[in-house]
């Protein structure tokens, strides 16, 4: 048996944190692999819901943050069903889906089947700058792409799936294609998974860069109950093109000739 226990809104996990993150998520490895709990708790993250600050938080990162779980945030149906049902040893998997895309629809096959834990799927192919990110912010991240074609910018779209493992390889490999990073998290911007991203890709492929990384996250301030504010407050299509293009402005030609023989590694053109 593998349960599945559904919390509602991940604000709520708060309630039963201390069983999660110190008890289940380390059974595996404090008994030597011996003992396991293999439970899929699932919850609602994000806002667009109207429930204001206490049932509308984005805190994936904070689970990231927890060694022993494995956090799952897919875009679509047929992801969904591909990664929470994954039959592994697995201590403790932590399932999340926007708010807003309860109503989304597409083909799930009614076979079993299971997606590999901790790979990454670009969604769409691009040449010019590289815009990842996950759960609704990937449809908003389609349209910002569809948006910035008219203009003559071809993002590409990686959607991570999961935070926990982080497919960081194919990040670094769509980032080294386009030199072009927008990170984009609907969390609030300390500590998230779009600054964690940002700082591996500028640790590990900054060489790669023709422009500053650029992310596009949600205020850092409580969720407004106000419903225009709560619009607002969501990170939006426009944002995310308004990113890409930023970083299509910001390319190495920009560096002043004069300070050209200072420049380091030869990183400025």
């Amino acid at each position: 048996m593998r349960p599945v226990a559904e919390l509602m809104f991940i604000d709520f996990m708060g309630v039963c944190f201390a069983q999660i993150f110190n008890q289940a998520a380390k059974f595996r490895y404090m008994f030597g692999g011996k003992a396991e709990t293999p439970v899929v708790i699932r919850a609602m993250v994000g806002a667009g819901f109207r429930a204001a600050a206490q049932h509308s938080q984005m805190l994936t990162s904070v689970f990231t943050h927890i060694l022993g779980l494995k956090v799952v945030c897919p875009s679509t149906p047929y992801d969904t069903k591909g990664l929470r049902f994954k039959r592994s040893a697995t201590t403790i998997r932590s399932s999340s889906a926007s708010t807003n895309l309860y109503g989304f629809e597409g083909e799930v096959p009614e076979n079993s089947y299971a997606i590999p834990f901790g790979e990454a799927n670009i969604v769409r192919d691009g040449k010019d700058v590289s815009i990842v990110t996950y759960g609704l912010m990937v449809h908003r991240a389609l349209e910002a792409a569809a948006m910035l074609a008219k203009e003559g910018i071809e993002a590409e779209i990686v959607d991570l799936r999961m935070l926990s493992p982080l497919d960081i390889d194919t990040v670094l490999e769509t980032v080294k294609n386009t030199g072009r990073l927008v990170v984009v998290d609907e969390a609030n911007p300390r500590c998230n998974i779009a600054t964690d991203i940002s700082a591996q890709v500028a640790q590990q492929a900054f060489g790669a860069l023709k422009a500053g990384i650029e992310m596009v996250c949600a205020p850092h301030t409580p969720v407004p109950f106000s419903p225009t504010l709560e619009d607002l407050y969501i990170p939006s299509v426009a944002q995310i093109a308004d990113a890409a293009r930023k970083t299509m402005k910001g390319g190495k030609h920009w560096w002043p000739k004069s300070h050209r023989s200072s420049c380091p590694n030869g990183a400025c053109r």
